[in-house]
C-alpha cells in the first residue's frame, strides 16, 4: 500500500498534473484563436472592456440572477468557491509544493479548511439531488453533470477523514490512496469536462461578448434586406 501511495503522489500525480496544464493551455489557445477570428470579422470592432468585466463578474457572482431557484444558485456558488480555494490554500498542499518546487503562499486555518471541505462535499451532493428533482434541470443534464460533482466530492471527503483519524474507519494509507488517485483522475478529466470552465469563463465570456457586437446600423440593413425599412417595428 505504501508503494502504491508513493507512486500516486509521485509519477502518477506529476503526469496527471502536466496533462491537465497542457490540456488547459490547449483550450486557452483555441479560445484565443476564436477571439482573433471573431474580432477580425466583427462588424463593430470596438469592445467595451468595462462592460465585459462587469458581465463576467455578474456570472461569477450572479447575485442579481437569484430570481429563480435561489437555493440552487447559492449551492453552485458555494460549491465552486470551496473546490477552488481548498486545494490551492490548504496548508498540507502548500507544504507539499514548497518541498517540491520551493514555492509557498498563505494558507487557510484548519477550521476554515474543514468548513469549506464539508461545504464542498455537501454542495456536491446537493447539486446532484437538485438536478434530479427539478424537471427543467433534469432535461438539460447529461451523465457528467451527475458524475462530476460526485467524483469531485471523493478527494474532499477522503482528505477530510484522513486528516481526522478519529472519524476515519479505514486505514490511513488506503484513505490517502483514494484521496490522491481520485484527485489525479480529476486532473486528467478537467480539460475534457465542464470543470475547465472555472478557468476559462472569462475567456468564453469575452468570445460571447465579441461575437454579438453587431454594427450600429445592422438593424437598418436588415430592414432594407427584408424590404421593410419604412415600416414601424
Amino acid at each position: 500500500m505504501e508503494t502504491a501511495l508513493q507512486w500516486a503522489r509521485g509519477p502518477i500525480f506529476w503526469t496527471a498534473f502536466a496533462f491537465m496544464i497542457l490540456g488547459l493551455l490547449r483550450l486557452v489557445v483555441i479560445t484565443v484563436l476564436d477571439i482573433r477570428h471573431i474580432m477580425r470579422d466583427a462588424g463593430d470592432k470596438s469592445l467595451p472592456v468595462g462592460q465585459l468585466i462587469r458581465t463576467t463578474l455578474s456570472w461569477l457572482f450572479p447575485v442579481r440572477r437569484f430570481t429563480h431557484r435561489i437555493t440552487y444558485s447559492l449551492t453552485t456558488i458555494i460549491f465552486h468557491v470551496s473546490i477552488i480555494i481548498v486545494p490551492i490554500f490548504l496548508g498540507s498542499h502548500v507544504m507539499l509544493w514548497e518541498r517540491s518546487i520551493g514555492l509557498s503562499w498563505p494558507t487557510l486555518s484548519t477550521t476554515v479548511a474543514d468548513v469549506l471541505t464539508i461545504l464542498a462535499v455537501v454542495t456536491a451532493l446537493a447539486i446532484v439531488v437538485q438536478r434530479t428533482i427539478f424537471a427543467d434541470a433534469r432535461r438539460l443534464s447529461r451523465f457528467q453533470d451527475y458524475a462530476i460533482p460526485l467524483l469531485i466530492a471523493v478527494p474532499f471527503a477522503s482528505g477530510f477523514v484522513a486528516m481526522h483519524p478519529t472519524m476515519n474507519p479505514f486505514p490511513y494509507e488506503a484513505t490517502m490512496l483514494v484521496h490522491v488517485m481520485s484527485a489525479n483522475i480529476l486532473f486528467i478529466l478537467i480539460p475534457f469536462s465542464k470543470i475547465s470552465h472555472c478557468l476559462l469563463l472569462p475567456f468564453t465570456q469575452f468570445v460571447s461578448e465579441a461575437a454579438w457586437r453587431f454594427p450600429s446600423d445592422c438593424g437598418t440593413q436588415v430592414a432594407v434586406a427584408l424590404g421593410k425599412e419604412k415600416q414601424p417595428v
